[in-house]
């Protein structure tokens, strides 16, 4: 290959920047902030909701970004993450600090403008993904229980947003997507579990995907589902869903549980890899259906 080839392949400095944020997971996250917006909001205020996305995107971009530095020399280990932009050298670490630093301060100022519990929760998110959950990671396998406190902050943090108060409504949000991570990230911790060996991360709970991770992960399926349905029965204020859809929450709630018990039966890599997408369209679903719910019933 000539250097003219390797030159025109290589990434922009744009698409380096772009890459550092992890701009899919970023979207997905700013996808629940959005749901949670429609479920607490009567009439959609439109600036509000550009700042919400954009805020949102910035920070979890920024704790991205953060994460990415703590784990440069252990992402060059490892096979998935070898080629991102601080290993192989695209990005500098001084140059990624002022990155994420901006995109912090940004994202925290517009979700000021919305109100200052969404700036509050949005910044206690970035310093618990961060400063606490990712040094976590080398060290022990709870280091999932304390990343799931930020990782199901985006999902409350819209309804926040549109009300201005944390009540038992977001705080359903809340649990519902915390719990839903320890399955989904053991799924994940499982089906890559010799490449975070080789990074020295301890994600699943047991340190091994094993009988006991398995169970564990069905036993957090089993919660996620049942926190899912819990809107029906009317006991969670404002947040309420119709039988209908309860119905279809529980279907979708059968499906996870039959691949979480899948994993359990065969503890293998390639149930575990359906089981991580089943989640994603699970948590994806809900959402939706709950919105739904609420603009036709």
């Amino acid at each position: 290959m000539s250097q003219t080839e390797t030159v025109i392949k290589s990434p922009s400095a744009i698409q380096n920047f772009v890459e550092i944020t992890k701009p899919r997971l970023s979207v997905v996250v700013v996808f629940s902030s959005i749901a949670g917006y429609f479920l607490a909001v009567e009439n959609a205020d439109f600036l509000e909701l550009f700042y919400l996305c954009a805020g949102g995107y910035f920070l979890v971009g920024s704790s991205n970004v953060f994460n990415q530095i703590i784990e440069r020399d252990r992402d060059a280990l490892m096979k998935r993450t070898q080629n991102r932009p601080l290993p192989t050298g695209r990005i500098s670490v001084p140059v990624a600090w002022t990155y994420g630093i901006a995109m912090a301060l940004t994202g925290v100022f517009l979700l000021y403008l919305i109100n200052i519990p969404t700036a509050f929760f949005g910044a206690l998110s970035i310093v618990l993904y961060a400063a606490i959950y990712t040094p976590l990671k080398t060290i022990t396998p709870l280091c999932v229980f304390v990343g799931a406190f930020p990782g199901a902050i985006p999902y409350m943090l819209g309804w926040v947003a549109a009300s201005g108060d944390f009540g038992i409504e977001p705080g359903t949000l809340f649990m519902l997507q915390f719990f839903w991570q320890f399955p989904h990230f053991w799924a994940i911790g499982w089906m890559l579990e010799d490449d975070y060996k080789a990074g020295g991360f301890k994600m699943l709970p047991t340190g091994a995907a094993d009988k006991g991770t398995a169970l564990q992960v069905v036993l957090y399926t089993i919660w996620t589902v049942l926190i899912s349905i819990i809107p029906v029965f009317n006991i969670t204020g404002e947040l309420y869903i119709t039988w209908y859809s309860a119905i279809l929450v529980g279907i979708l709630g059968l499906w996870f549980l039959y691949y979480a018990i899948k994993l359990f039966k065969e503890q293998s890599k390639t149930v575990a890899r359906k089981l991580m997408l089943v989640s994603v369209s699970y948590i994806t679903l809900i959402q939706i259906i709950y919105v739904a719910d609420k603009f036709l019933r």
